[in-house]
Protein backbone atom coordinates (compact mmCIF):
# COMPACT_ATOMS: atom_id res chain seq x y z
CA UNK A 1 0.00 0.00 0.00
CA UNK A 2 1.25 3.40 -1.32
CA UNK A 3 2.04 6.41 1.65
CA UNK A 4 0.74 9.95 1.41
CA UNK A 5 1.61 12.17 -1.97
CA UNK A 6 3.95 14.23 0.08
CA UNK A 7 4.09 16.51 -3.42
CA UNK A 8 0.92 16.75 -3.68
CA UNK A 9 0.54 20.01 -1.81
CA UNK A 10 3.61 21.22 -3.95
CA UNK A 11 2.14 19.92 -6.94
CA UNK A 12 -1.55 21.26 -6.42
CA UNK A 13 -0.48 25.02 -5.47
CA UNK A 14 1.85 24.99 -8.98
CA UNK A 15 -1.19 24.04 -11.28
CA UNK A 16 -3.35 26.23 -9.63
CA UNK A 17 -1.09 29.10 -10.12
CA UNK A 18 -0.07 29.27 -6.54
CA UNK A 19 3.31 29.49 -7.39
CA UNK A 20 4.97 31.38 -4.20
CA UNK A 21 2.57 28.72 -2.44
CA UNK A 22 4.29 25.89 -4.40
CA UNK A 23 8.15 27.36 -3.46
CA UNK A 24 7.04 27.65 -0.17
CA UNK A 25 6.25 23.41 -0.02
CA UNK A 26 9.23 22.70 -1.86
CA UNK A 27 10.92 22.43 2.00
CA UNK A 28 9.99 18.97 2.34
CA UNK A 29 12.71 16.37 3.17
CA UNK A 30 13.69 12.52 3.56
CA UNK A 31 12.59 12.06 -0.45
CA UNK A 32 13.80 9.63 -3.09
CA UNK A 33 15.85 10.62 -5.86
CA UNK A 34 13.11 10.41 -8.25
CA UNK A 35 10.94 12.75 -5.92
CA UNK A 36 13.79 15.25 -5.18
CA UNK A 37 14.06 15.48 -8.54
CA UNK A 38 10.13 16.24 -9.32
CA UNK A 39 10.24 18.35 -6.61
CA UNK A 40 13.15 20.40 -7.95
CA UNK A 41 11.69 20.84 -11.03
CA UNK A 42 8.39 22.20 -9.85
CA UNK A 43 10.18 24.96 -7.35
CA UNK A 44 12.39 25.89 -10.56
CA UNK A 45 9.10 26.03 -12.71
CA UNK A 46 7.43 28.07 -10.27
CA UNK A 47 10.59 30.89 -10.24
CA UNK A 48 10.09 30.88 -13.64
CA UNK A 49 6.60 31.31 -13.53
CA UNK A 50 7.40 34.30 -11.38
CA UNK A 51 9.95 35.74 -14.29
CA UNK A 52 12.72 34.87 -11.82
CA UNK A 53 14.24 33.31 -14.34
CA UNK A 54 18.21 34.12 -13.66
CA UNK A 55 18.19 32.35 -9.56
CA UNK A 56 17.06 29.44 -12.02
CA UNK A 57 19.50 29.51 -14.39
CA UNK A 58 22.41 30.40 -11.50
CA UNK A 59 21.17 27.54 -9.52
CA UNK A 60 21.42 24.59 -12.03
CA UNK A 61 24.56 22.81 -12.97
CA UNK A 62 25.53 20.91 -15.64
CA UNK A 63 25.87 17.65 -13.44
CA UNK A 64 21.98 18.37 -12.60
CA UNK A 65 19.59 15.80 -13.96
CA UNK A 66 17.99 15.82 -17.25
CA UNK A 67 14.88 16.99 -15.93
CA UNK A 68 16.54 19.86 -14.34
CA UNK A 69 18.57 20.69 -17.49
CA UNK A 70 15.40 20.99 -19.40
CA UNK A 71 14.02 23.09 -16.99
CA UNK A 72 17.07 25.29 -17.18
CA UNK A 73 16.40 25.88 -21.01
CA UNK A 74 13.17 26.86 -20.50
CA UNK A 75 14.48 29.97 -18.14
CA UNK A 76 17.59 30.59 -20.60
CA UNK A 77 14.54 30.30 -23.25
CA UNK A 78 12.28 32.88 -21.73
CA UNK A 79 15.32 35.06 -20.70
CA UNK A 80 14.90 36.43 -24.63
CA UNK A 81 17.99 37.69 -26.28
CA UNK A 82 21.39 35.57 -27.36
CA UNK A 83 20.24 33.29 -23.83
CA UNK A 84 17.26 32.17 -26.01
CA UNK A 85 19.27 31.10 -29.15
CA UNK A 86 21.40 29.08 -26.77
CA UNK A 87 18.03 27.28 -25.24
CA UNK A 88 16.79 26.19 -28.72
CA UNK A 89 20.40 25.16 -29.86
CA UNK A 90 20.79 23.08 -26.11
CA UNK A 91 17.17 21.66 -26.66
CA UNK A 92 17.85 20.30 -30.42
CA UNK A 93 21.16 18.87 -28.75
CA UNK A 94 19.11 16.98 -26.09
CA UNK A 95 16.70 16.03 -27.97
CA UNK A 96 19.04 13.97 -30.67
CA UNK A 97 20.68 12.20 -27.64
CA UNK A 98 18.35 9.05 -27.54
CA UNK A 99 19.91 8.15 -23.99
CA UNK A 100 18.24 10.94 -22.51
CA UNK A 101 15.43 11.79 -25.55
CA UNK A 102 12.05 10.02 -23.88
CA UNK A 103 12.42 12.18 -20.92
CA UNK A 104 9.02 13.64 -19.91
CA UNK A 105 10.21 16.82 -18.41
CA UNK A 106 12.45 17.19 -21.37
CA UNK A 107 9.74 16.30 -23.74
CA UNK A 108 7.50 18.53 -21.61
CA UNK A 109 9.52 21.74 -22.11
CA UNK A 110 10.10 21.23 -25.83
CA UNK A 111 6.53 21.10 -26.88
CA UNK A 112 6.47 24.06 -24.51
CA UNK A 113 9.00 26.38 -26.04
CA UNK A 114 7.75 24.98 -29.37
CA UNK A 115 4.22 26.05 -28.66
CA UNK A 116 5.61 29.57 -27.57
CA UNK A 117 7.28 29.36 -30.72
CA UNK A 118 3.77 29.20 -32.39
CA UNK A 119 5.57 25.80 -33.87
CA UNK A 120 2.64 23.41 -32.69
CA UNK A 121 3.32 21.07 -35.34
CA UNK A 122 6.79 20.22 -34.20
CA UNK A 123 5.71 20.89 -30.74
CA UNK A 124 3.39 18.01 -30.95
CA UNK A 125 6.79 15.83 -32.41
CA UNK A 126 7.23 15.69 -28.33
CA UNK A 127 4.23 15.62 -26.48
CA UNK A 128 1.75 13.69 -28.25
CA UNK A 129 3.15 10.36 -26.79
CA UNK A 130 1.54 11.73 -23.45
CA UNK A 131 1.64 9.24 -20.98
CA UNK A 132 1.50 12.11 -18.18
CA UNK A 133 -1.30 14.51 -17.45
CA UNK A 134 1.15 17.06 -17.92
CA UNK A 135 1.86 15.94 -21.25
CA UNK A 136 -1.72 15.78 -21.96
CA UNK A 137 -2.76 19.13 -20.57
CA UNK A 138 -0.07 20.93 -22.61
CA UNK A 139 -1.45 18.82 -25.94
CA UNK A 140 -4.86 20.22 -25.06
CA UNK A 141 -3.86 23.70 -24.99
CA UNK A 142 -1.92 22.78 -28.10
CA UNK A 143 -5.04 21.57 -29.90
CA UNK A 144 -7.04 24.19 -28.80
CA UNK A 145 -4.62 27.24 -30.79
CA UNK A 146 -5.16 25.09 -33.64
CA UNK A 147 -8.99 24.96 -33.56
CA UNK A 148 -8.95 21.35 -33.44
CA UNK A 149 -11.30 20.58 -29.98
CA UNK A 150 -12.22 17.48 -31.62
CA UNK A 151 -8.88 16.50 -30.51
CA UNK A 152 -8.51 18.16 -27.28
CA UNK A 153 -11.31 16.30 -26.52
CA UNK A 154 -9.79 12.96 -27.17
CA UNK A 155 -6.72 13.90 -24.90
CA UNK A 156 -9.18 15.07 -22.32
CA UNK A 157 -10.63 11.63 -22.45
CA UNK A 158 -7.32 10.23 -21.23
CA UNK A 159 -6.96 12.46 -18.75
CA UNK A 160 -10.24 11.58 -17.28
CA UNK A 161 -9.10 7.81 -17.45
CA UNK A 162 -5.59 8.13 -15.74
CA UNK A 163 -7.15 10.30 -12.47
CA UNK A 164 -10.34 12.07 -13.30
CA UNK A 165 -10.14 14.31 -10.26
CA UNK A 166 -6.70 15.20 -10.68
CA UNK A 167 -6.67 19.14 -10.41
CA UNK A 168 -5.02 19.21 -13.61
CA UNK A 169 -8.01 17.14 -15.37
CA UNK A 170 -10.41 19.48 -13.85
CA UNK A 171 -8.29 22.38 -15.56
CA UNK A 172 -8.45 21.06 -18.97
CA UNK A 173 -11.92 19.84 -18.53
CA UNK A 174 -12.55 23.94 -17.84
CA UNK A 175 -10.51 25.03 -20.99
CA UNK A 176 -12.23 22.66 -23.52
CA UNK A 177 -15.67 23.66 -22.14
CA UNK A 178 -14.75 27.09 -22.57
CA UNK A 179 -13.66 25.78 -26.45
CA UNK A 180 -16.74 24.31 -26.88
CA UNK A 181 -18.96 27.91 -26.00
CA UNK A 182 -22.88 27.39 -25.35
CA UNK A 183 -23.91 25.39 -22.16
CA UNK A 184 -20.52 24.28 -21.80
CA UNK A 185 -18.83 28.07 -20.64
CA UNK A 186 -21.49 27.40 -17.41
CA UNK A 187 -19.88 24.09 -16.77
CA UNK A 188 -16.09 25.54 -17.55
CA UNK A 189 -17.62 28.45 -14.83
CA UNK A 190 -18.42 26.01 -12.21
CA UNK A 191 -15.21 24.16 -12.61
CA UNK A 192 -13.17 27.26 -11.75
CA UNK A 193 -15.66 28.50 -9.18
CA UNK A 194 -15.20 24.42 -7.09
CA UNK A 195 -11.38 25.10 -7.71
CA UNK A 196 -11.57 28.59 -6.13
CA UNK A 197 -13.52 27.58 -3.57
CA UNK A 198 -11.63 23.99 -2.52
CA UNK A 199 -8.01 25.27 -2.52
CA UNK A 200 -7.32 28.88 -2.97
CA UNK A 201 -8.55 32.01 -5.35
CA UNK A 202 -5.69 32.54 -7.71
CA UNK A 203 -5.33 35.12 -10.55
CA UNK A 204 -5.37 32.31 -13.36
CA UNK A 205 -8.46 30.54 -11.27
CA UNK A 206 -9.57 34.49 -11.37
CA UNK A 207 -9.17 35.01 -14.85
CA UNK A 208 -10.60 31.46 -16.11
CA UNK A 209 -13.56 32.37 -14.52
CA UNK A 210 -14.11 36.13 -15.54
CA UNK A 211 -13.58 34.75 -19.46
CA UNK A 212 -16.63 32.60 -18.55
CA UNK A 213 -18.43 35.38 -17.26
CA UNK A 214 -17.72 37.34 -20.56
CA UNK A 215 -18.54 34.57 -22.40
CA UNK A 216 -22.03 34.64 -20.88
CA UNK A 217 -22.40 38.21 -21.12
CA UNK A 218 -22.20 38.98 -17.21
CA UNK A 219 -19.40 41.52 -18.34
CA UNK A 220 -19.83 43.80 -14.62
CA UNK A 221 -19.28 40.71 -12.85
CA UNK A 222 -16.26 39.34 -14.78
CA UNK A 223 -14.72 42.85 -14.45
CA UNK A 224 -15.24 42.79 -10.45
CA UNK A 225 -13.62 39.22 -10.53
CA UNK A 226 -10.65 40.84 -12.73
CA UNK A 227 -10.23 44.02 -10.76
CA UNK A 228 -9.80 41.50 -7.94
CA UNK A 229 -7.09 39.75 -9.89
CA UNK A 230 -5.58 42.93 -10.76
CA UNK A 231 -5.11 43.29 -6.70
CA UNK A 232 -3.18 40.48 -6.47
CA UNK A 233 -1.41 40.92 -9.23
CA UNK A 234 -0.93 44.10 -10.86
CA UNK A 235 1.61 43.14 -13.75
CA UNK A 236 -0.50 40.13 -14.91
CA UNK A 237 -0.87 39.56 -18.79
CA UNK A 238 -3.95 37.65 -18.92
CA UNK A 239 -5.50 39.78 -16.57
CA UNK A 240 -5.05 43.37 -18.27
CA UNK A 241 -5.78 42.20 -21.69
CA UNK A 242 -9.18 40.56 -20.33
CA UNK A 243 -9.96 43.68 -18.79
CA UNK A 244 -9.27 45.66 -21.57
CA UNK A 245 -11.63 43.34 -23.66
CA UNK A 246 -14.28 43.20 -21.10
CA UNK A 247 -13.93 47.64 -21.03
CA UNK A 248 -14.71 47.33 -24.04
CA UNK A 249 -17.55 46.08 -23.67
CA UNK A 250 -19.12 48.05 -20.98
CA UNK A 251 -18.07 50.99 -22.91
CA UNK A 252 -15.65 52.54 -20.17
CA UNK A 253 -11.56 53.78 -21.04
CA UNK A 254 -9.18 51.19 -21.59
CA UNK A 255 -6.24 53.60 -21.80
CA UNK A 256 -4.53 52.64 -18.53
CA UNK A 257 -4.90 48.86 -18.93
CA UNK A 258 -3.38 49.30 -22.63
CA UNK A 259 -0.72 51.31 -21.31
CA UNK A 260 0.22 48.95 -18.46
CA UNK A 261 0.29 46.01 -20.44
CA UNK A 262 2.54 47.39 -23.10
CA UNK A 263 4.90 48.87 -20.36
CA UNK A 264 5.10 44.99 -18.55
CA UNK A 265 4.42 42.93 -21.51
CA UNK A 266 5.22 44.62 -24.75
CA UNK A 267 5.00 41.49 -26.90
CA UNK A 268 1.53 40.89 -25.53
CA UNK A 269 -0.81 40.41 -29.28
CA UNK A 270 -3.05 42.98 -27.65
CA UNK A 271 -0.07 45.61 -27.34
CA UNK A 272 1.07 44.38 -31.77
CA UNK A 273 -2.37 44.85 -32.47
CA UNK A 274 -3.20 48.21 -31.42
CA UNK A 275 0.10 49.34 -32.32
CA UNK A 276 -0.73 47.94 -35.79
CA UNK A 277 -3.98 49.79 -35.79
CA UNK A 278 -1.87 53.40 -34.81
CA UNK A 279 0.50 52.38 -37.50
CA UNK A 280 -2.14 52.15 -40.24
CA UNK A 281 -4.09 55.01 -38.92
CA UNK A 282 -1.34 57.54 -38.97
CA UNK A 283 -0.53 56.03 -42.74
CA UNK A 284 -4.73 56.57 -43.52
CA UNK A 285 -3.83 60.45 -42.21
CA UNK A 286 -0.63 60.87 -44.07
CA UNK A 287 -2.58 59.84 -47.41
CA UNK A 288 -5.09 62.24 -46.99
CA UNK A 289 -3.19 65.48 -46.01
Amino acid sequence: MSGPDVLFPLRNNFYLGAFQAAINEGTVRNLSDADAVEKDSFVYRSYIALGQHQLVIDEINDAAPTALQAVKLLALYLSGGAQKDKALSGLSEWLSDAAVASNPTLLLIAGMIHTHEQNYNEALKYTHVGGTLDLCALNIQIYLKMHRTDYAEKQLKIMQQIDEDHTLTQLANAWVNLSLGGAKVQEAYYIFQELGEKFTWTVMLMNGSAVCQMHMGQFEEAETRLLEALNKDSKDANTLANLIVCSLHLSKPTARYLSQLKISHPNHVLVERASAGEAAFERAVQSVA
